[in-house]
């Protein structure tokens, strides 16, 4: 009679700070959702990406603004984790670069100096939460939850066109001739 192996748990990560009935996704059943931590500090990087792990989501990292661009160039994620103040490409610099693309996805913004004035002069940017460091799991947990559960983006960019609905569904229904079709 052959022996069935069981199969094997994996340990739980203790993490300093978060309890660990609040490990279970609050998120809709399906595929975990995909963050990007965009930081050049080393240290948070890994804080954010280890907390962010251990709750279910798939995590991409870069280095600085620049390695994030690039990395949202080459892959669909949920959700922007951005440090500000950054070599290269600063956080706002990055995620403006993300609204002209017309990429919707929710942004944090962390740092520790909050580039306060310059959002409130660029609300367009469409930011879902700051978060200032140092910050604990629990904090950074709770911050991706409401950044990924908030509506998109509606601000636009100066230059970009606006979509403005019809009123009247029968008028949007009308053909139109641009002189091509004649």
């Amino acid at each position: 009679m052959s022996s069935a192996r069981k199969p094997r748990m994996k340990a739980l990560v203790a993490i300093p700070g978060v309890k660990i009935a609040a490990r279970a996704r609050s998120g809709p059943p399906g595929p975990p959702q995909r963050i990007l931590v965009v930081d050049d500090d080393e240290f948070f990087r890994f804080v954010s990406t280890r907390t962010l792990r251990a709750f279910g989501y798939q995590v991409d990292t870069a280095e600085d603004g620049s390695a994030g661009w690039e990395a949202l160039q080459s892959r669909t994620h949920d959700l922007l984790l951005t440090d500000h103040n950054m070599p290269r490409m600063s956080g706002i610099e990055l995620v403006k670069k993300v609204r002209i693309a017309r990429m919707m996805l929710p942004a944090v913004m962390v740092s520790g100096a909050l580039p306060t004035a310059e959002l409130e002069r660029h609300p367009w940017l469409g930011i879902a939460v700051t978060l200032a460091k140092p910050f604990s799991p629990q904090e950074l947990l709770d911050a991706v939850k409401a950044a990924l559960n908030s509506p998109p983006p509606d601000h636009q960019p100066a230059g970009v066109p606006v979509s403005i609905p019809i009123a009247d569904k029968r008028e949007s229904a009308r053909p139109t001739t641009w002189g091509i079709n004649e």
